[in-house]
């Protein structure tokens, strides 16, 4: 659910993406930790589920909708934060084409986490009320995915504070070319 809020957060930022560049640069890199670790325990639990762990088998196979959706989820996710990283180390002028994949990747990556979220969103709900008040959930566990999301977001934000510097020549850029 944190991740689905500040994916949010970040979606408010393209609205009006001249004004809040600096934002969505910000969003951008501090939700590179909570991505990692979603994409991290999302391949653990992929792996341990088609290796045949008792444990990860008693919960059944992903829905097949999610389980055809999943690789083009990942892959676009991937592409998309790629190509956002990048643009923060390309010159504005030098980089047209990387702009146009990262608008492409976008649109790519807004539908899998479409289909994906409105598919997943009211268990993921359920479950982090669970986690936060603790109900029906092992102290221990709880704990550690409290501790995981927020260092995840601790992380996020160590990268994310240079980040509002590295969007100042792209705020020039778009600046000169608005006339402002």
């Amino acid at each position: 659910m944190a991740l689905f809020v500040l994916l949010a957060v970040q979606g408010v930022t393209i609205l009006r993406i001249h004004r809040l560049l600096t934002l969505h640069y910000v969003f951008g890199f501090l939700l590179l930790g909570p991505v990692t670790l979603k994409l991290g325990t999302t391949g653990y639990r992929f792996v341990r589920y088609y290796t045949g762990d008792p444990e990860y088998g008693r919960a059944g196979p992903p829905r097949p909708l999610l389980r055809v959706l999943a690789p083009w989820l990942v892959l676009s996710t991937l592409a998309v934060f790629a190509t956002g990283v990048a643009l923060a180390f390309v010159p504005p002028a030098d980089a047209s084409l990387l702009v146009q994949l990262h608008k492409a990747t976008f649109i790519a990556w807004f539908g899998c986490t479409t289909v994906h979220v409105l598919a997943s969103v009211g268990r993921a709900a359920s479950h982090a009320v669970d986690d936060l008040i603790g109900r029906g959930v092992e102290p221990s566990a709880r704990r550690g995915r409290l501790v995981a999301v927020g260092a995840s977001v601790l992380v996020g934000l160590v990268v994310a504070v240079p980040a509002a510097g590295w969007a100042h020549p792209w705020v020039a850029h778009l600046a000169r070319l608005h006339g402002r």
